[in-house]
């Protein structure tokens, strides 16, 4: 089985562990052990807790009371319509593992988070991907992924809100994409993992699994609970999907680690104060970065709106990667080249980091950008 290198997480994994200013991290400030333990102000008994604490395998498909707390984030509310993984890329994995036989085509947008196009591609499906334009603000035209529907399509693949561009597909847009995928009758994947993280007050995203009887969303502790280290993440969707799934599941995970789903299970008790601090960050960032770009006359951008990443389009002649390699060699500045999503001219800058990491990593791109522009030969 042939598989295509993952671009962004090749680039990530050379860079990420020695960057100096790194704004190229998509979670939210990461919590330190303390920090969550002090989230719902019973640190000692969970510290008791975790030291009485066997280690063996997990419950099979999940801790109950955790299962309990993920489903409580869908309309459904049922947590046996649930299954813990590793982190959103093993339920990303299993959904289409679950979904995707050879020759079926799969419908999925661009730029996205690689796996959800290469994996189903692994697997011998006809992949077609719909392109996100940043003249249409980076959401899906539902005409246009009408157009490429055809008498195979078993699946179509969104990412909302957006890696990395930030866009946020709205509830009417949603309902439409739903509608095109109904007449299809095709199951509806979305990668939700920056599902809470919308930027104007109020708002919130709606999820595919309950707008659609095939819709299947999975989700993490990485992004929005800045809690990657645990690699815990879920899927949901209806009864047979998950039945499906598990069989399949039990061919790859037996069990998440006890520790790791006991600490979130701790984090989504305490969800509502961990997204108190969590949204103040990235509105406050946000706000940042747009500042930021308007004083860049040679950059551009449409302004996320959910999310952690921003995608930057930048009006220099030179190919992203080494941009963005230069900005690292330079003082540790670490953002991601766009042509690890297949698009040249543009960088994604995560901006939910820690504010001075934030301002130092775009001082640290300002400042190669001059140099850049500095070296140009002249008109």
């Amino acid at each position: 089985m042939d598989i295509e290198t993952f671009a962004v997480e090749q680039w990530m994994s050379s860079h990420e562990m020695t960057a100096r200013w790194n704004v190229a991290e998509t979670c939210v400030d990461s919590l330190t052990f303390d920090e969550l333990l002090e989230l719902g102000g019973e640190g000692e008994r969970v510290l008791e807790e975790l030291r009485g604490q066997k280690l063996t395998y997990g419950y099979i498909y999940g801790r109950p009371r955790l299962r309990e707390l993920v489903a409580a984030t869908y309309a459904h509310g049922d947590p046996d319509l649930v299954l813990t993984m590793n982190g959103a890329i093993g339920a990303n994995f299993l959904a289409l593992y679950t979904l995707v036989e050879p020759g079926d085509t799969v419908i999925c947008v661009t730029p996205t988070y690689q796996q959800l196009h290469s994996v189903p591609a692994s697997f011998g499906a006809r992949v077609k991907l719909l392109p996100l334009r940043p003249e249409n603000g980076f959401v899906p035209d539902p005409g246009e992924l009408e157009s490429l529907v055809d008498e195979r399509t078993r699946l179509i693949v969104l990412n909302n809100p957006n890696n990395p561009t930030g866009a946020l597909i709205s509830g009417d847009l949603l309902e439409q994409i739903v509608d095109v995928a109904r007449q299809a009758d095709a199951w509806l994947l979305a990668d939700e993992v920056y599902r809470g993280l919308e930027h104007e007050p109020g708002g919130t995203t709606p999820s595919v699994l309950d707008l659609y009887d095939k819709g299947v969303s999975t989700g993490s502790m990485s992004k929005v609970y800045s809690l990657a280290g645990l690699r815990l993440g879920w899927v949901s969707g209806r009864a047979d999907f998950i039945a499906a799934a598990a069989a399949r599941r039990d061919h790859t995970t037996i069990s998440c680690g006890l520790l790791d789903e006991l600490l979130g299970t701790l984090a989504l008790e305490n969800a509502a104060r961990l997204l108190e601090r969590n949204l103040g960050i990235v509105r406050a960032n946000a706000r940042r970065l747009a500042a930021w770009v308007a004083g860049e006359p040679r950059l551009d951008y449409v302004p996320p709106r959910a999310g952690t990443t921003a995608f930057v389009h930048y009006d220099h002649p030179m190919g992203s990667e080494e941009l963005a390699q230069r900005m690292f060699d330079r003082d540790g500045t670490f953002v991601v080249p766009g042509a690890a999503f297949g698009m040249e001219g543009w960088v994604r800058i995560g901006f939910a980091c820690a504010p001075e990491v934030l301002e130092r990593g775009l001082a640290g791109v300002s400042a190669c950008l001059r140099e850049v522009e500095a070296a140009a030969p002249q008109s």
